[in-house]
């Protein structure tokens, strides 16, 4: 017996004890998945603010802040700390291993792309600091990271149906495909979380997404970053706190 053969016999089996249950139930289950990152040690979290950079109609660092804070106080048993976000920015600045001579004004380089962020990567591992920020409040967990929304634009294949008439006027229907241009806005951000007790990277993760829409569509750029985020969140979640997938199973009687 062929493959092929086998595998039809076995779905008109499957069929068939199907059909011979009277009732069948779905049941909701949920599947716990465990935080990539142990925080039992801490009980309370910082966010402490982002590098962030792009747009200007979005001020990333202030919101994602605020929005990661909300989330925390709602889906963690941390404690979240209110505090004004950290000016993040002049602190790289002021360590920054290429300013011009002592007396220079150093004025920070524009964030416009992600590249441009690589000016900033040694606040990270910039251990006294964030040691001296830990002991300020008493030695949390601390988040930070980069945060990148920025315009896009691309043009994409799409198939459409373009109406023709020949000389006879008789209309015909055919597939074409066509390049249409569509705008939106992409967010990158990446998450760090420090030790506050000895000011030490312990664990970063990252996470994309991009959002478009029609040329002629007009969208805010604050209902896209919200939007994006939405996608972004989870990953975020993933790493500190349990999560649950559910599903269903089907129960046959």
């Amino acid at each position: 017996m062929t493959a092929r053969a086998v595998s039809l016999v076995s779905s008109l089996a499957a069929a068939a004890l199907l059909a011979a249950c009277t009732n069948y139930y779905e049941i909701p289950i949920e599947t716990p998945i465990r935080p990539k990152l142990d925080v039992t040690a801490f009980q309370r979290v910082l966010v402490a603010g982002f590098l962030s950079g792009g747009s200007e109609d979005v001020d990333a660092n202030l919101e994602t802040t605020r929005l990661l804070r909300s989330q925390l106080r709602t889906k963690s048993e941390l404690r979240v700390i209110d505090v004004d976000t950290l000016p993040l920015m002049e602190v790289a600045n002021e360590s920054r291993t290429d300013k011009p001579a002592e007396g220079t004004p150093a004025p920070p380089p524009a964030i416009k792309e992600e590249k441009d962020l690589e000016t900033y990567e040694h606040l990270f591992a910039n251990v006294d600091y964030w040691k001296r920020i830990g002991e300020e409040h008493q030695q949390p967990l601390i988040v930070t990271g980069t945060i990148m929304f920025t315009p896009h634009q691309r043009n994409n294949l799409v198939q459409r149906d373009q109406e023709e008439f020949d000389s006879f006027g008789r209309r015909r229907v055919s597939p074409t495909r066509v390049y249409v241009e569509r705008k939106g806005f992409r967010l990158s951000g990446r998450f760090v979380f420090i030790d506050g007790r000895t000011g030490t990277v312990m664990h970063s993760t990252t996470a994309g997404e991009e959002i478009l829409y029609a040329a002629n569509q007009v969208t805010p750029a604050l209902s896209s970053y919200f939007e994006l985020m939405d996608r972004v969140i989870p990953t975020f979640l993933s790493t500190l706190s349990n999560q649950k997938v559910k599903g269903t199973r089907v129960l046959l009687n």
